[in-house]
């Protein structure tokens, strides 16, 4: 059964705020997730600033010091809810948010006890491969408006707590987009209870061992080892963003009145092959490719077009550093862990 989200009230995706006043940080903030990579991060920003900040696990990582840690599934709604006592909170921003039924949960969990409930999401979201109703023209960067979620529509009845039964709809990369966009959805329904945002990320680089993907250290670990990277032979660019400055456009949008998707990257796209050549010049060694076929190719080249517009987070007062300032740093930051992890000199 399909349910589209109701729109008595639509939330939208503008706002009347100019973004050139700063926002007070929130006084008290809780972070779903936020025990990896910027995550981490975030939460140490967030602490800098005086913020109390609550971290909401099932408490595989510790929390960072002075830091209150309720430990909880956030998949439980009475689990959560109990956990979560007589908490209350200025802004939520969840990290781990990938399905419409948990958006559901945050929903009712949350109601009454936030006014700001802000979503990380991704820019997968705009992936035209994963659905049928997204529409890119190469050439044009992707505004938020590409996917609006207040008319997109959400199956509450799919499989989403079940990844093998899941896999019979959708492949891996759908599974995941489509969980983002219908997340959003659910957040966007109706009358929200709350005021929220979604901060569609670029693919995130540096931090070095902090990187658990593993994808820059991909690359850089091929290119030192001379071997062949698979691209498309007609390589689409993608957005980057730098790992501090998401979790600070995270913690930016959480003191804001922002409401809607909001994109976040550095405004220069690059593909694989740039990418390749970044990391080679830098090693002072030459970058050798092969063909991509089917599901083989390195991350991060694609045959299809989607970086994104960032008109709208400069708009806000969001401000993301030239890709060239900070990529290099990235890249040898990747270096560093290979060499640290293999004992090779990369």
């Amino acid at each position: 059964m399909n349910h589209s989200a109701t729109r008595s009230t639509p939330a939208r995706t503008t706002d009347t705020s100019t973004g050139t006043t700063p926002n007070r940080p929130p006084r008290r903030v809780a972070v779903i997730g936020g025990t990896r990579y910027f995550g981490r991060h975030l939460v140490t920003l967030l602490r800098a600033a005086g913020t109390e900040v609550t971290l909401i696990n099932r408490g595989s990582a510790p929390p960072p010091p002075g830091v209150d840690h309720v430990r909880a599934d956030r998949d439980d709604e009475d689990a959560l809810t109990a956990a979560l006592g007589d908490r209350g909170f200025d802004a939520v921003i969840d990290q781990v948010l990938y399905t419409p039924l948990q958006a559901e949960v945050a929903r009712r969990v949350f109601a009454g006890r936030t006014d700001r409930y802000v979503m990380t999401s991704t820019m997968e979201v705009y992936d035209p491969a994963t659905s049928p109703l997204v529409r890119t023209t190469p050439g044009v960067a992707v505004t938020e408006d590409a996917v609006d979620p207040t008319n997109w529509p959400v199956d509450l009845d799919l499989p989403w707590h079940d990844a093998a039964a899941l896999a019979r709809h959708f492949d891996p990369a759908t599974a995941y987009a489509e969980g983002k966009r219908q997340a959003e959805a659910v957040l966007a329904a109706g009358r929200p209870p709350f005021g929220w945002a979604s901060v569609r990320s670029a693919h995130v680089l540096g931090g070095g061992a902090m990187d658990f993907t593993g994808r820059l250290a991909h690359f850089t670990g091929a290119i030192a080892a001379a071997r062949p990277v698979a691209v498309h032979e007609r390589p689409q660019p993608t957005s980057f963003v730098r790992h501090e400055e998401i979790a600070a456009a995270l913690a930016a949008v959480a003191a804001s009145p922002a409401v809607g998707a909001v994109n976040a990257a550095s405004a220069e796209p690059l593909d694989a092959v740039g990418l390749c050549e970044l990391i080679a010049g830098q090693l002072g060694t030459t970058a050798r490719y092969r063909p991509a076929e089917g599901a083989d190719h390195a991350p991060f080249s694609f045959d299809r077009w989607y970086p994104m517009d960032t008109r709208r987070a400069g708009s806000l007062g969001l401000s993301f550093s030239p890709l060239g300032s900070w990529l290099p740093a990235a890249v040898a930051e990747a270096g560093a862990t290979l060499e640290a992890t293999t004992g090779k000199d990369v």
